[in-house]
């Protein structure tokens, strides 16, 4: 028997024993017969980042092989901006391998989520979830690797106040109950998201928490495990629908705003990502980051201040990245290293068995650890496309394998040191820095752009949009404007709440 699918969570897979990757349509038919599904739900993220749905009731077995072989009509202009009224239909067809059973419908339903088609059959060139598949493709065929990621989901759960066990301010950092009150909802979550197919890593309080109007906002943390980045993606969309509507019906509200309040911790989408050849991790080399490694960095060194035109998408997310939040404001690199917008994490490269030093009963350990390996690009937040971000990031670190310069870049931007501290000032004064608004995001993203189309991954009408959209904001001078306006930063985190 498959080791994956004896414990797995999701329910068609343990039904069909079979990975979620094999599913067929006849599998999915199956599962519906067997299982008394009454609905079909087919679901696509629309150009504000947010699932949409499609809701099918299933009478006989010609409409549902219908449904499943020819997908349904949609209106795309109601989706996306940069598609027009007068040629606005698309086609959007499931895709099997994403199939759930819906942990919400009081009706038994089966959720798929869908790619989108033009009037001509062919996937639409400006659609998510294609820019990303695009960007992936030609990453393997550059590089002759696979690029796997995942996110740091961090959110914050909002509740009437309680006097009981009232923690620290600011230090709710892997906190237990009952000095945390939203621990058992995460976890929750977690369950639910898993049965969706999610492939999770943990979960845990964050760092933020405080009072407010008579409430409590409890930052929370649910990291997943590495995963091909298109299948990334899909269970970052599928968990950020999760958790809001476990809220819903639990009676609370979350947010996965950048900043929701100044002077505290704002809520970023850490992506973690590795390179992968023949199940062997590439991103180390005799126990130190490889060169290839190095050069994945360098190319995201050098697209970082346009990539937060996909991963920092409205006004508020240029109000987490200013100094000493733990958010990045400097296009550096380094290990271990918060200060800086690429971290290398902890990765298990010492040749210790440290459960045996602890456990010893044990025999030796040979579990490969090579495997944990990542590396951290530190500026997105929840406001993301998150289909555009990983595409931006795979564009950027296939980048640094077509950059000739790419290991003197990543010499050269590295730093080992706090570089806001006083004393790193001349090395502060080196680097680069992120933009610090939508307008000034747009304007990198313009000058950069050849980059991103080239292999056919952006379409210059994505491109464009994107562009108008963020500039739109008109907010080129904002943050400045309206740093000491309570006020008037309160009416913006308001507007932008409920974000991607």
């Amino acid at each position: 028997m498959n080791e994956q699918l004896i414990m797995n969570a999701n329910e068609v897979v343990a039904f069909l024993q079979k990975p979620a990757s094999e599913f067929t349509k006849q599998d999915i038919i199956s599962y519906v017969r067997e299982n008394g599904i009454k609905m079909i739900n087919f679901m696509y993220p629309g150009g504000d980042g947010k699932l949409k749905t499609l809701n099918f009731v299933i009478t006989n077995l010609e409409y549902l092989n219908a449904i499943l072989t020819c997908g349904e009509r949609v209106d795309g202009s109601s989706l996306f901006s940069f598609i027009e009224a007068g040629s606005s239909d698309l086609y959007v067809l499931p895709r099997f391998s994403t199939a759930f059973v819906d942990p919400f419908a009081e009706i038994p339903t089966l959720s798929m989520l869908c790619s989108f088609f033009d009037k001509d059959g062919k996937q639409l060139e400006s659609s998510p979830e294609f820019t990303l598949a695009k960007a992936c493709k030609a990453f393997r065929e550059v590089t002759g690797m696979e690029f796997q990621a995942m996110g740091e989901l961090e959110y914050y759960v909002i509740q009437p106040e309680i006097d009981e066990f009232a923690a620290v301010d600011q230090r709710g950092y892997h906190e237990s109950a009952p000095y945390v009150k939203t621990n058992d909802f995460r976890t929750l979550c977690m369950s639910y998201i898993a049965k969706t197919g999610g492939q999770i890593k943990y979960g845990h309080s964050e760092v933020g928490n405080f009072r407010q109007d008579g409430l409590i906002y409890e930052q929370n943390e649910i990291e997943f495990l590495p995963v091909r980045a298109e299948d990334a993606a899909d269970q970052l969309m599928i968990a950020k629908w999760v958790i809001r509507n476990l809220a819903y019906e639990c009676g609370l509200n979350v947010t996965f705003a950048p900043k929701i309040t100044t002077g505290k911790a704002g809520s970023g989408l850490h992506i973690h990502m590795r390179l992968m050849k023949d199940g062997k991790n590439q991103m180390l080399e005799g126990g130190v980051l490889s060169k290839d490694a190095r050069r994945m960095i360098a190319g995201m060194i050098d697209l970082a201040p346009s990539i937060t035109a996909f991963g920092n998408k409205n006004p508020m997310s240029y109000f987490r990245l200013v100094p000493h939040q733990e958010a990045p404001t400097n296009v550096c690199w380094g290990d271990r290293n918060r200060s800086v917008l690429v971290r290398v994490p902890l990765g298990w490269a010492a040749d210790v068995d440290m459960s045996r030093v602890v456990n010893p009963l044990e025999p030796e350990n040979k579990y490969d650890t090579s495997l944990k390996q990542t590396v951290e690009m530190r500026s997105p937040d929840g406001s993301a496309d998150l289909y555009q971000l990983l595409a931006g990031l795979c564009v950027a670190c296939r980048h640094g394998f077509e950059m000739e310069n790419a290991l003197e870049v990543a010499e050269r931007t590295y730093v080992n040191v706090n570089i806001h501290d006083k004393q790193n000032e001349d090395k502060l004064a080196q680097l680069a820095q992120l933009p610090d608004s939508c307008f000034a995001s747009a304007e990198c993203l313009d000058k950069q752009r050849e980059v991103f189309q080239q292999h056919g991954v952006f379409s210059p009408a994505m491109i464009d949009g994107v562009i108008k959209q963020l500039k739109g904001f008109n907010d080129k001078t904002l943050r400045s404007d309206i740093e000491n306006n309570p006020a008037d930063i309160q009416r913006l985190v308001d507007e932008f709440f409920h974000c991607g």
